[in-house]
């Protein structure tokens, strides 16, 4: 880790804080935005300044990122764009003391490829105004980090599971589906793995850097489940077909695209060495198990 400086998180939600944790512990401090009260109350808390910010209007302490020398952003764009670009990136070049940025972005940039893999060089070709405002975001910082001399990344993340956010919470509480759809897989990042890339890539500063957050294993939803199951002792839900599955249509967009995504950049620039390469792994570390 770097000599410890002033982390400012547009959103301190799941996967920031766990990466908030890590550099507290190692005498950085920690501002950051959250949208209600009570929450700004809960991160007071805990050490950590926090302003109000809906992605409507600015933040009401701008004043907080004076000093900051890192900025994550976590808040996903909205129809107008990415809300912490259009209120605060003036602010945040203003500061004068941020050498670092970086955006949590999403694999689905990649759009659908039908199961093949895809690396940080394949094009991009989202699927959903979604996944095309998550590009749109990405070229924004990109840009900006250019103009101002300062060293974005970004961060490409899947679905993203860990401690009171896993299959295991739903096979616990009765609500786990199998769903099957026959060679369609999910890449998927332990919220902790999160942290150690991040953590490596402050560590490592590449402007314009570009990473897959992912672990080593794309995997069959219904595979986890099983697996959940077979570790708590419990009789699997039956297997429903997707094309027989009620669902949200957010939650049927993300079963649109089928991709593989490769990590090894991770590895290879950063130094990063996985703690949960597979979901095995991972939910075992989360029902303690260990192995």
């Amino acid at each position: 880790m770097t000599t410890p400086g002033t982390l400012f998180c547009f959103g301190v939600g799941y996967s920031a804080m766990a990466l908030s944790r890590r550099l507290d512990a190692a005498g950085w401090t920690i501002r950051g935005t959250c949208r209600k009260p009570a929450r700004k109350a809960a991160l007071g808390a805990l050490g950590i300044s926090a302003a109000l910010f809906d992605g409507e209007s600015p933040m009401d302490s701008p004043d907080l990122l004076q000093g900051a020398t890192h900025v994550l952003l976590s808040i996903p764009p909205g129809a107008d764009g990415d809300p912490a670009y259009r209120h605060h990136a003036k602010d945040i070049a203003a500061a004068g003391s941020v050498e670092w940025v970086g955006y949590f972005s999403t694999t689905g940039v990649y759009g659908n490829r039908d199961g093949d893999w895809v690396d940080e060089t394949s094009d991009l070709r989202p699927g959903s105004d979604r996944s095309q405002r998550r590009v749109d975001a990405e070229r924004d910082w990109l840009a900006w980090g250019e103009r101002h001399g300062v060293a974005v990344q970004i961060f490409r993340l899947p679905g993203i599971y860990g401690p009171g956010r896993s299959v295991v919470d739903q096979v616990k509480a009765g609500t786990a589906r199998r769903v099957v759809k026959p060679g369609h897989v999910f890449s998927r990042i332990h919220v902790e793995d999160i942290a150690t890339v991040v953590a490596a890539s402050i560590a490592r500063p590449q402007p314009g850097g570009i990473y897959n957050v992912c672990d080593d294993e794309p995997a069959a939803p219904a595979d986890i489940v099983t697996y959940v199951c077979e570790l708590l002792g419990r009789e699997p839900p039956p297997e429903i077909p997707y094309d027989e599955t009620e669902m949200s249509p957010m939650a049927r967009s993300f079963w649109s695209d089928n991709r593989r995504v490769r990590n090894d950049r991770i590895k290879e620039a950063l130094g990063v060495e996985l703690d949960f390469p597979d979901y095995r792994i991972g939910i075992r570390g989360i029902l303690g198990l260990g192995g």
